[in-house]
C-alpha cells in the first residue's frame, strides 16, 4: 500500500482552496484520460466549502458535462432534507452548474434502507459496467473523519467494517439521523485516488489515531481506508497539530 500523501495548510480557508485545485487537476487528468470523471462526494461542512469553490472560483477550469458524480454515503431522509448529503452538494455546487440529470447520480434516502442500498449497487453495476464480484474504479472518492473516527458512515463497531462483498450497506448508526446508507471498503478501496479533507483542532486527536495510533479498524473506522492507488490528506495546522513531525 502506497504511503499517503500529507498536505497541510494554514488554516480551513486555504485548504479548502487547495481541495478545489486538487479536484480540478484530478479532473482533468481523468477527461483526458478516459474521458468522463468519477466523482464521489463526501458530506459534512470541509467539502462544503471545497464544493462552492468548484461551482463558482473553480468553474471554469472543470469540463463539467463529463463528470458524474455519486455519494459514498447518506443519511435516509428525503432529498430537501437539510440532514441530506445531496441536499448539501446541490445547494453548494451541483445547483449552480448546467448538468444533465444523467450526471447526477444520488442515493434514494427517501427509500426504505435495504432496498435504496440494493438500487445503488444496480446503479453502479450500470454505469461502470460491473461484471458480478467486480467493483467500481471511481477517479476520486472524496471523505470526511469524525471525531469518532469514522468516515463513510462506518462508525466504531459496525460489522460493515468488514464487508466484502457488498458495495453499498444500510446502516444504523450511534448518530442523528441513525438510519444511512454507505459504501463499503472494497468500493472505496478500489479508487483510483482517496481524498480526506480535515480541519480544525476538534479533529486532531482522530487525524493522529488514524494515521499513527494502534492498528483497530473497530475503534477507528477511517484506518480501513487503504486504497491501492493514491491517497491524499488535505489538512490545515489545527488539524494536523498533534501529529509527529515529518
Amino acid at each position: 500500500m502506497p504511503e499517503p500523501k500529507l498536505i497541510i495548510l494554514n488554516d480551513a480557508q486555504e485548504l479548502y482552496v487547495r481541495a478545489a485545485e486538487e479536484v480540478a487537476h484530478i479532473t482533468g487528468e481523468a477527461i483526458c484520460t478516459h474521458g468522463e470523471f468519477t466523482f464521489c462526494l463526501s458530506g459534512g461542512s470541509t467539502p462544503a466549502a471545497t464544493y462552492d469553490l468548484l461551482a463558482t472560483r473553480f468553474r471554469l477550469s472543470v469540463d463539467w458535462k463529463e463528470v458524474q458524480f455519486f455519494w459514498g454515503d447518506e443519511r435516509c431522509v428525503p432529498p430537501d432534507n437539510a440532514e441530506s448529503n445531496y441536499a448539501m452538494a446541490n445547494r453548494t455546487m451541483l445547483s449552480k452548474l448546467a448538468l444533465r440529470s444523467d450526471q447526477v447520480h444520488r442515493m434514494r434516502g427517501e427509500d426504505s434502507p435495504a432496498d435504496a442500498a440494493t438500487a445503488y449497487e444496480d446503479e453502479l453495476r450500470k454505469h461502470f459496467k460491473l461484471d458480478s464480484g467486480e467493483f467500481p474504479r471511481f477517479d476520486l472518492i472524496m471523505l470526511g473523519l469524525g471525531d469518532n473516527r469514522h468516515t463513510a458512515s462506518l462508525f466504531p463497531g459496525d460489522p460493515a467494517i468488514h464487508e466484502t462483498q457488498r458495495m453499498v450497506v444500510a446502516v444504523e448508526v450511534s448518530a442523528e439521523p441513525p438510519k444511512r446508507l454507505s459504501f463499503t471498503p472494497p468500493v472505496i478501496n478500489n479508487a483510483q485516488r482517496v481524498m480526506f479533507l480535515v480541519s480544525g483542532q476538534g479533529k486532531a486527536a482522530a487525524v493522529k489515531d488514524i494515521l499513527e495510533g494502534p492498528r483497530d479498524p473497530d475503534k477507528f473506522p477511517a484506518q480501513i481506508v487503504a486504497p491501492q492507488g493514491e491517497l491524499i490528506w488535505i489538512l490545515d495546522k489545527a488539524a494536523a497539530s498533534l501529529l509527529s513531525p515529518r
